[in-house]
């Protein structure tokens, strides 16, 4: 079994774009979906990639400030969460979902911004038919780092919000932008 079959297989590392950080902040005014309250965690999507926070015990308005990585391979992939309400008993209950594509971060952390003073904004996302966002979202330049916040409203549900942010990581040794 030599390497001189043709077939070679391609490392992550060298597919690999770097990883993207998700602080998943909190959600606003989330749906009731126990008696009164729920206890409400988020799982995060891309591709094959599933991650989740931990539970909130009955809040509505949960704060989770919690970091979630993600390999980026292909930055054309949306990011998908879905808000649950956990349930001990049953299967637990869908509290909406909201999707986010991440092109306008990755152009703008192509861009040379090391001297720019840091809360220069890079670029602006705009709330419209065709993504999740309830308000403006900015690229923002922040101490040396491109950071974009980001309002999501959930679909298919009532009501609920998520407040997260996105923060790259290069890793030496992966392809890189």
């Amino acid at each position: 079994m030599g390497t001189g079959d043709g077939v070679r297989r391609t490392s992550l590392m060298e597919t690999l774009l770097g990883l993207l950080r998700i602080r998943i902040k909190r959600g606003v005014n989330l749906a009731v979906r126990d008696v009164r309250s729920s206890d409400p965690y988020v799982v995060v999507k891309m591709g094959k990639q599933k991650l989740k926070t931990r539970v909130i015990k009955k809040d509505v308005n949960p704060e989770w400030n919690e970091d979630l990585t993600l390999s980026i391979t292909d930055p054309n992939v949306p990011i998908t969460l879905t808000v649950y309400d956990h349930d001990l008993f049953s299967k637990d209950d869908r509290m909406g979902d909201a999707e986010f594509d991440i092109k306008t971060y990755i152009e703008a952390l192509k861009m040379n911004l090391d001297s720019l003073p840091t809360g220069t904004i890079i670029s602006r996302v705009m709330p419209s038919r065709h993504n999740c966002l309830s308000e403006q979202s900015c690229v923002v330049w922040k101490e040396g780092k491109v950071v974009q916040d980001l309002v999501l409203r959930l679909r298919n549900v009532e009501c609920g919000e998520l407040e997260i942010q996105l923060q790259w990581i290069d890793l030496p040794g992966s392809k890189g932008l």
